[in-house]
């Protein structure tokens, strides 16, 4: 009888370590995967950190490079054609120099009105359909920084008015 009591005893304590193994064994796991996901966590932030470093400069930057492409509009007809020449090649290189950091202007002109992308911030009726919700023209450049819009482009949209 001391044999069977003592074996009931063991299949007990023995029932009772594999639950509280299986226990461990789920807990450690549990936290493996958090441990996973922390690295995978931590390597994209780093990546973001990387790609968005710069976006204050960058947004400093932009204006200076608005107001050069401005420059252009309001170029006397009679003026120094080699400073023309010259204002081009240096929004050029500006140009180049923002792109080779990531950002790009957003297109707008004949684009559809995206949201994501554009601010409406004047609308010009229209008889045409296929016009309905179209860009008619770029007030203000937009950009983005990889994927990110950090400007949003100011666009004047048409509506559909029957």
């Amino acid at each position: 009888m001391s044999d069977k009591k003592e074996n009931n005893q063991i299949e007990e304590n023995h029932d009772d370590c594999k639950k509280q193994c299986d226990e461990l064994d789920h807990k450690y796991k549990l936290a493996l995967a958090d441990y996973q996901n922390l690295l995978k966590q931590t390597a994209k932030e780093r990546v973001d950190l990387a790609m968005y470093a710069n976006e204050a400069l960058i947004l400093e930057m932009i204006p200076v490079y608005d107001n050069l492409k401005l420059t252009l509009l309001h170029y006397p007809p009679d003026g120094d054609k080699n400073w023309l020449i010259g204002l081009q090649h240096v929004i050029q290189q500006f140009k180049k120099t923002l792109e080779d950091n990531g950002i790009k202007e957003i297109e707008t002109t004949n684009k559809k009105f995206d949201h994501n992308l554009m601010e409406a911030v004047e609308t010009t009726e229209t008889t045409d359909k296929k016009l309905d919700d179209v860009v008619e023209k770029e007030l203000k450049s937009g950009y983005q920084l990889h994927d990110k819009v950090i400007i949003p482009a100011r666009v004047a949209v048409y509506k559909f008015n029957n």
